[in-house]
């Protein structure tokens, strides 16, 4: 859905939008695509360390306000976006913004990375739904197939991890509500994106998000006792994890759209199992090779041209 004609940006209706490339990923899809999950792949191992000396809710707060820092140095992130537009910031700003870093960092002590991981990758078939929601058209058959490809293979990475791993019922549910506001908000992205651009969407998201989470982090920084190592991995998870790659994956959903974008979530263990065998030494199982390549497969059918668009051009 595009803003009708004489109007500066998205209507006050949350609603979601096709991304600009239509065709297969380009090189540029790609790359950001790769970044993102290469930053991300390491970010519930950041959380877990933040933790170690800070409260949830310092984690919390802590990690937007620095995102919303470090994009604040950006020209492009100072853009103002429109009063008509707020209503679908507001969304990206608590569903996308402050409900994970709250619900991720509180998660994280009830749930063990590998269960949090897993459950991290229902968030694309989230995404979808969600996106015939609010689009009210029917999702293209060769996405579906590929995100439950996709899907398959996640489950596949995580099945040898998660024998005799300790989830609590609780953990379990904030992890889901955490999934479900990434879902939410990656689908309000794409026409604010469009409007504005990524970096000036997310840094505005960002400060909204900072102040909707002051009380908490005021909360969490008088119970927690921070050293040195936790203080670093809240910066790197601040200003790298939330702040430079949530702009860039606001960059990727408004170009190839929510539902395409969604495979992040399957890509994001490939990353974190790669950092385990190369970085840390842990043995690569059998399952999590098949399971990446089914990821793979799953990634590369969603990434190309639909046939709809094919025969259209």
């Amino acid at each position: 859905m595009v803003s009708p004609p004489g109007s500066t940006g998205p209507s006050r209706a949350l609603h979601t939008s096709s991304g600009t490339n239509l065709g297969a990923f380009s090189t540029s899809d790609w790359i950001l695509l790769a970044v993102v999950a290469g930053i991300w792949g390491s970010s519930f191992l950041w959380i877990a360390i933040a933790l170690e000396g800070l409260h949830p809710g310092a984690v919390s707060f802590g990690r937007v306000l620095l995102g919303a820092a470090a994009l604040g140095v950006l020209p492009s992130a100072r853009r103002r976006i429109p009063r008509e537009s707020w209503p679908a910031l507001a969304v990206v700003a608590i569903a996308g913004n402050a409900t994970p870093a709250v619900f991720f960092a509180l998660a994280e002590q009830r749930v063990e990375t590998s269960v949090a991981g897993m459950l991290n990758a229902v968030s694309p078939l989230m995404v979808l739904v969600i996106s015939v929601g609010l689009s009210r058209k029917a999702p293209i058959r060769r996405q579906v197939v590929g995100l439950f490809v996709g899907f398959g293979g996640a489950i596949l990475m995580a099945a040898p991890n998660l024998t005799g791993t300790d989830a609590q019922p609780l953990g379990l549910f904030f992890v889901g509500c955490a999934v479900f506001g990434y879902a939410l908000s990656n689908n309000v992205i794409p026409p604010l994106q469009q409007a504005y651009g990524g970096a000036a969407v997310i840094a505005n998201a960002l400060v909204i998000s900072s102040l909707v989470l002051f009380p908490y982090g005021v909360y969490g920084a008088g119970k927690s006792e921070a050293d040195l190592t936790s203080i670093v991995a809240l910066v790197v998870l601040g200003v790298v994890g939330t702040g430079m790659a949530r702009a860039m994956f606001a960059t990727l959903v408004g170009r190839v759209g929510a539902p395409r974008s969604s495979i992040m979530g399957y890509l994001v263990p490939v990353v974190a199992i790669v950092l385990g065998v190369t970085v840390r030494g842990e043995d690569l199982h059998a399952l999590e090779l098949v399971g990446t390549v089914v990821v793979l497969v799953g990634a590369w059918i969603i990434s190309q041209q639909s046939p709809k668009t094919a025969a259209a051009s």
